[in-house]
């Protein structure tokens, strides 16, 4: 049981996959940083500074300035303005993802377009058929 074990750990597959997930949470801090520290500033400054997470519908009794002091209090409120907050943030990480393999794409399609050298076997076969062709002129 222990082999199988130890042989199913090494496998590539999983060693890939635990890579993978190393990479994703590494990128996720980039793609974060990116949304949060490049993205959103400048949307802020054209929205007016408007702060969406503190939009909320009261459902208790009473009035609450800020969703903070309704949480404080414990009334129940439908926070509709932190959906807001995250369906943005998702669309401006789904913007970035999709630049990032929109460039990896393109540089690949560069790649792609290198003319690819002849393999030797090829420019040998070609060379002898030139060579065939010159004796066969001769005769």
């Amino acid at each position: 049981m222990l082999n199988n074990f130890k042989e199913f750990i090494i496998r590539g597959n999983v060693v890939d996959l635990s890579v993978g997930v190393i990479m994703g949470a590494a990128f996720t801090g980039i793609v974060n940083s990116f949304v949060t520290d490049i993205l959103m500033p400048p949307i802020g400054k054209l929205s007016a500074d408007i702060d969406f997470s503190n939009f909320f519908v009261n459902l208790s009794d009473g009035h609450y300035p800020t969703l903070k002091a309704a949480k404080e209090a414990g009334a129940v409120t439908i926070n509709y303005g932190r959906f807001i907050t995250e369906l943005v943030h998702f669309t401006l990480v789904a913007f970035a993802v999709f630049l990032l393999v929109h460039s990896i794409n393109k540089f690949r399609r560069q790649q792609d377009a290198r003319p690819k050298p002849v393999p030797r076997m090829e420019v040998l076969m070609q060379e002898m058929c030139e060579h065939l062709k010159c004796i066969a002129k001769r005769e």
